[in-house]
């Protein structure tokens, strides 16, 4: 796997099934309830992984991009905690607009029921540190360089930009993205390291690699 020159290969890698999968996060959630953050470089398969986690947990999940719109693609942290986090921590209803939405007029709001057992907030700097205190799990999602690139480029050609405009996004993002995620090292505060080569992705099936205290979570083997 190629990595940036800051990160290593997590490991030993395994595949789980959805069940095993299910056990290894729900002992690293209270009670069944708790908040997970997702975090991983563009293109790392993020979404794909939280949407998984929520889906299975019975969760909700927020996208950190929802919080980012139009305000700061890497300062969006105290958000998430003044406005998703603590909120949902106290059994209220999550429903707020974040101010990009405010100043561009865009319709809705971030929404996280209260009764859910579990909110996963995912996306790129979501395991920093100023979050990871105020969540119970971190899982990071670790990918080949070349690959996220790919992917990356590939949907937001899907989303309408040309080839060439989404270079640019690409290289313009990297640009604050690559030294946030060295300066901060998520990974190095997962509980949990999730490997997202497509060779590997299948239905019902999870590679993992465990990751800070790893003898907490042997038993649900």
């Amino acid at each position: 796997m190629r990595l940036h020159p800051e990160e290593t290969e997590a490991g030993p890698w395994r595949a789980v099934d959805d069940a095993e999968f299910v056990a290894l996060l729900t002992r690293l959630l209270p009670e069944g309830r708790g908040v997970l953050l997702v975090d991983g470089r563009s293109g790392s398969g993020k979404s794909t992984f939280a949407e998984r986690a929520a889906t299975l947990l019975g969760g909700v999940i927020v996208h950190s991009d929802d919080l980012a719109w139009h305000h700061d693609a890497i300062a969006w942290d105290d958000l998430a905690i003044d406005h998703v986090i603590e909120p949902w921590r106290r059994g209220e209803d999550v429903d707020y607009r974040p101010p990009g939405w405010v100043a561009k007029g865009r319709d809705g709001s971030v929404t996280a029921p209260a009764d859910v057992g579990v909110l996963v907030l995912e996306g790129v700097g979501a395991g920093r540190a100023s979050l990871a205190v105020h969540a119970d799990a971190v899982a990071w999602v670790q990918a080949d360089r070349d690959e996220a690139r790919e992917r990356g480029l590939r949907r937001d050609v899907e989303l309408g930009r040309t080839p060439e405009e989404a270079e640019r996004f690409w290289d313009e993002w990297m640009s604050a993205e690559e030294p946030f995620l060295a300066d901060d090292r998520p990974w190095e505060r997962a509980d949990l390291v999730v490997g997202s080569r497509e060779a590997e992705w299948a239905p019902g099936r999870t590679t993992v690699a465990l990751q800070a205290d790893e003898d907490r979570l042997t038993d649900s083997r």
